[in-house]
């Protein structure tokens, strides 16, 4: 099993930025991809970000050029940087991991996840 705890998120303004971060623990040599989605309560939960074990990153359209994904193997953490945030950013934002491929893992789903952190933008 792999457990994945987030932090970083809180308040912010419009415009601001928030670096959330995911430190991974457990089995951690079984990890491949990872990544981070949201959720909005009534909605369905949505790729943000994902990355590959070598770097290789996948952005949804929304977020492009204002996020960034990054993780270091290391001290099996990814980190979400995100920019010039928008009140519709407003969600619960979830680490994620998988064992599989970046590309398995996007179409087919991560296998662990974090219990989230509340991203608040406020107009």
């Amino acid at each position: 099993q792999v457990q994945l705890v987030e932090s970083g998120g809180g308040l912010v303004q419009a415009g601001g930025s928030l670096r959330l971060s995911c430190a991974a623990s457990g089995r951690i040599s079984s990890i491949n991809a990872m990544g981070w989605y949201r959720q909005v309560p009534g909605k369905q939960r949505e790729l943000v970000a994902s990355i590959s074990s070598v770097g290789s990153t996948n952005y949804a359209d929304f977020v492009k050029g204002r996020v960034t994904i990054s993780r270091n193997n290391a001290n099996n953490t990814v980190w979400l940087q995100m920019n010039d945030l928008k009140p519709e950013d407003t969600a619960v934002y979830y680490c994620a991991a998988s064992s599989r491929n970046l590309a398995i893992a996007t179409m087919f789903g991560m296998d662990y996840w974090g219990k989230g952190t509340l991203v608040t933008v406020s107009s």
